[in-house]
């Protein structure tokens, strides 16, 4: 354990901390001591082969004009090669697709993409749901049941899960895939912007790290002493007891756990930020009984995510902190950063604009 430790500059130590008690602390300790050398012992710097234009294709649907519209503004913005646009076919508008469309539309893709693509990026908002399964993941690791799950039970787990992998495609046949998603075109505009606007700006922002008084969502609480123990010399990071934060105007990560989060569009969220609340029914973006994914990219946040169906409580279904706010520091990109944090994705959809790094060193 301390070997690897050693190896990412004792950040991993982390997950020494889950489930706290007397062994644990005494555990930290142990570590503590040790902090001082291993980060003398040249520390692995941000990351230089994170995902880039020439590794993502666009996939885009012919017969919806905001998806051509949004893929259009995409690939001039980031530079995305002409080559790795991809167009589908298939009725807009539904939240959720058929299996059997989605195997003839990912076969389509499969047939086109180019075989140095290593992730997708979806110019739609809706569907964001195949049969019992996210999208996102469908278009990642294609359609399999044993993604989805009826009732409070375990599904497949990612190989790409807390992974070093910059090529996940070339490591683990998975393209990980996130959406563009937004109400309209201006509001997906703006997503895009933020995004490229956080490449390289190293925000000097901080990090809400939220307990909440909803004992069974605030299941990622466990891991914010862990955060605060090894990753504060790195970035700023705040523990806050309330349901709610309101008039903040520094907000780079905020994790929470309600079905609904007030006062969220009173906040400043810097380009690049992440933001997710842990409840059953966010990934539904356009039709959910609790807060959709979309109030946080609309408040300012550049990256999300929510479950489609009922994932129960379990933390794996959801980004777990420590590891996104550890790999974005890094300078991964927001796709590699959040997917990696998921354990068994297969119930969540992934949101925002896939290649913001903010705390990659600029080339």
């Amino acid at each position: 354990m301390l070997m690897r430790i050693f190896q990412l500059r004792c950040k991993r130590c982390l997950q020494l901390g889950y489930y706290p008690g007397q062994a644990v602390y005494r555990a930290w300790l142990l570590v503590l001591v040790q902090i001082s050398v291993c980060s003398a012992a040249a520390p692995p710097g941000p990351a230089t082969h994170s995902l880039g234009p020439a590794q993502l294709a666009v996939i885009v649907n012919e017969e919806d004009p905001l998806s051509k519209e949004i893929a259009a503004y995409y690939v001039e913005k980031r530079h995305i090669p002409v080559g790795n646009i991809v167009p589908v076919r298939f009725a807009p508008g539904q939240p959720v697709m058929r299996p059997k469309e989605f195997s003839r539309i990912m076969a389509s893709v499969t047939a086109r993409v180019p075989a140095s693509i290593q992730a997708y990026v979806l110019t739609w908002t809706n569907p964001y749901r195949v049969g019992c399964m996210s999208i996102t993941t469908a278009f990642a690791a294609g359609y399999h049941e044993a993604f989805c799950a009826k009732g409070c039970k375990a599904t497949l787990k990612s190989p790409y899960f807390d992974s070093d992998s910059h090529r996940p495609y070339d490591d683990f046949s998975w393209r990980p895939t996130m959406m563009l998603a937004g109400n309209d075109l201006a509001a997906v505009r703006a997503l895009i912007d933020r995004g490229v606007a956080a490449d390289g700006s190293r925000p000097q922002g901080r990090g809400y790290l939220v307990s909440t008084a909803d004992r069974a969502r605030n299941a990622r609480a466990r891991f914010y002493p862990g955060i605060l123990l090894l990753q504060s010399d790195r970035f700023d990071f705040k523990r806050v007891n309330a349901d709610a934060l309101r008039y903040r105007t520094d907000v780079m990560f905020y994790f929470t756990g309600l079905a609904k989060v007030e006062g969220i569009a009173t906040n400043t969220f810097l380009p690049g930020a992440i933001a997710d609340h842990l409840t059953s029914a966010g990934g539904k973006l356009t039709n959910s009984r609790q807060m959709s994914s979309l109030r946080w990219l609309e408040a300012g946040a550049t990256g999300s995510y929510g479950t489609v169906v009922e994932p129960c409580s379990f933390v794996q279904k959801f980004p777990r902190p420590d590891i996104v706010i550890d790999r974005y520091l890094d300078g991964e990109t927001l796709l590699e950063a959040y997917w990696k944090s998921v354990a068994w994705p297969g119930q969540g959809v992934f949101i925002g604009e896939p290649l913001a790094a903010p705390f990659r060193n600029p080339p």
